[in-house]
């Protein structure tokens, strides 16, 4: 997960314009905070005076965000997480955006034992977190029921594998603020922020929720702090995209808490907000200005029979002005584009026939029905 400070210089194969600044606070003008001072900025005397010096103007800047869904290595997928080049295929997909981002839901350790009570325990080696960089993702979310699915032991393994990550892991940390950081890339001036947290009732939120001094997931149970972290973010980046744990299993419609979460994360400045949690795909669009996706599905999984296997790729075209003109009173997401596919029998996720593609499409566009989504801005 790397320090607080400093610049992440791993950068994800397949990243084509986004630079990861890192965990925690950022100055309003890109520069990282290290200890008292601003990177960049020159010491002064008491008795100097210096006049301050104003940020360049960034122009105008359209900027696309890419983001999928579920991502293990269980079962007949464990040799994938052994192979840094396994999922490389996916990069003309997923990761042809400026920042891809999907959740890897397993803990990341080969020790352990299962926590007692879950009818699922997921795990890989450290080496997964080579071949999800390999597919073009530049950013995931452990905030999810299976981070900690191996104890302490395996939490701890975990935490030993994101300090060697090729890229960022968010939602997860030694502590609550760890957890709740958010992840602030550069795409060509813009800075998005990306922070991730579960609302999902079960025994990772209950026993393994990141607290003050205490290890674990990002929890939204409530989800008071799930929204100061957005606020926060809101305050420092161009564009705030939250990564939510949520949903009902099994189903295509996200439920009242998943509905309700939306709307509060986006009056809270959340310009992307997508879900997961349901195993299914379920609607997309616009509530109020942020795009929000109730449910990417399953990705790289283990089951690829519909409707599990039902999945694809969200695309979001976003918009930002110039950095001296106010934020506009609209949507910054002026497109979205859903990449139907089909899991195949070794995991991977691929297109389809021009049938079949219609098929799906059509099933995503259906399950809006069951959100307050709008199919426009």
């Amino acid at each position: 997960m790397g320090t607080a400070v400093g610049l992440v210089v791993g950068l994800a194969a397949g990243m084509l314009g986004g630079v990861a600044l890192g965990r925690g606070a950022v100055s309003v003008d890109g520069a990282r905070s290290i200890g008292a001072g601003l990177v960049g900025s020159a010491p002064t005397g008491d008795d100097d005076e210096v006049d301050p010096v104003a940020p360049p103007v960034r122009p105008a800047e359209q900027i696309t965000l890419a983001f999928a869904g579920d991502v293990h290595f269980e079962n007949h997928l464990a040799p994938l997480a052994r192979d840094p080049e396994s999922l490389a295929e996916l990069r003309t997909s997923l990761g042809r955006a400026d920042v891809s981002m999907v959740n890897l839901e397993t803990a990341l350790t080969e020790r352990g034992t299962p926590v007692p009570g879950k009818p699922f325990t997921w795990r890989a080696p450290a080496g997964a977190l080579d071949a999800v960089a390999g597919a073009g993702v530049d950013v995931v979310t452990m905030a999810n029921n299976h981070a900690v699915d191996f104890g302490e032991v395996g939490l701890a393994d975990t935490f030993d594998a994101i300090d060697q990550s090729p890229i960022p892991v968010i939602g997860i940390g030694r502590d609550e603020s760890e957890a709740f950081a958010p992840e602030v890339f550069d795409v060509r001036g813009v800075k998005v922020a990306f922070v991730s947290a579960s609302q999902i009732v079960e025994e990772t939120t209950s026993y393994y929720a990141a607290g003050p001094g205490r290890p674990g997931i990002a929890s939204a149970l409530p989800r008071d702090r799930l929204l100061r972290a957005v606020r926060e973010a809101r305050q420092e980046a161009d564009v705030v995209v939250a990564y939510v744990h949520w949903g009902l299993e099994g189903y295509t419609c996200p439920g009242d808490e998943a509905i309700a979460a939306a709307r509060e994360l986006e009056a809270a400045g959340a310009d992307v907000i997508l879900g997961n949690h349901a195993h299914r795909v379920n609607g997309a669009g616009w509530v109020g200005d942020a795009y929000v996706h109730f449910g990417l599905g399953n990705f790289v999984y283990y089951l690829n029979r519909e409707p599990a296997g039902h999945t694809g790729v969200l695309t979001v075209t976003v918009d930002v002005p110039a950095s001296d003109e106010p934020r506009p009173d609209r949507s910054l997401v002026t497109d979205a584009d859903w990449d139907a596919m089909l899991i195949s029998g070794d995991g991977i996720p691929r297109r389809q026939d021009a049938a079949t593609t219609q098929r799906l499409q059509q099933a995503f566009e259906t399950a809006r029905e069951c959100t307050p989504a709008r199919a426009t801005p």
